[in-house]
């Protein structure tokens, strides 16, 4: 059943990010130009999907057990590190570059966006070099494990 849930919330996030017009790098780089051409139609959309997640976080933590899974897995790391900030210059640089990031240019793919498929080599190929320095530092990760819970904690 977890594939299944996975499967579904993938397409219908796919779906959401194509509709949204996130997948078209132009419309990406046009809302990030304060002083050209800006397009504030990706703030509706981000405002949008914050409420929506907001209230799905609320009513499943409300409940003893995740609906495809044993137990929750939320994260417990709020350590700001060096990694963390390199990390996310580098993201949102290209983001402001390029117009696309993993979400939105995996769901390009599926119809061709321009530019897509060297943007996600390049993203696979980034990480391959991370992965192989931290083996070679003898790094894990670089964030704590999330840790498990069978029912949600209670909200401070």
């Amino acid at each position: 059943m977890g594939l299944t849930v996975a499967l579904i919330s993938g397409v219908v996030f796919g779906l959401g990010l194509i509709l949204s017009g996130m997948i078209n790098p132009a419309k990406v780089q046009n809302f990030l130009d304060f002083a050209g051409s800006w397009d504030p139609s990706l703030a509706f959309v981000m405002a949008g999907a914050i409420g929506v997640a907001s209230l799905g976080f609320k009513l499943t933590l409300k409940k003893a057990k995740p609906l495809a899974d044993a137990v929750f897995h939320i994260p417990t790391g709020g350590e700001i590190n060096a990694s963390l900030v390199i990390g996310a210059a580098i993201f949102g640089i290209g983001w402001g570059l390029v117009g696309l990031c993993p979400g939105p240019a995996v769901a390009a793919l599926t119809i061709g966006g321009r530019g897509t498929q060297e943007f996600m080599l390049a993203s696979m190929a980034g990480i391959a070099v991370v992965a192989l320095a931290r083996s070679l530092m003898g790094q894990s990760r670089s964030q704590p494990q999330p840790e498990t819970h069978s029912q949600p904690q209670a909200q401070k």
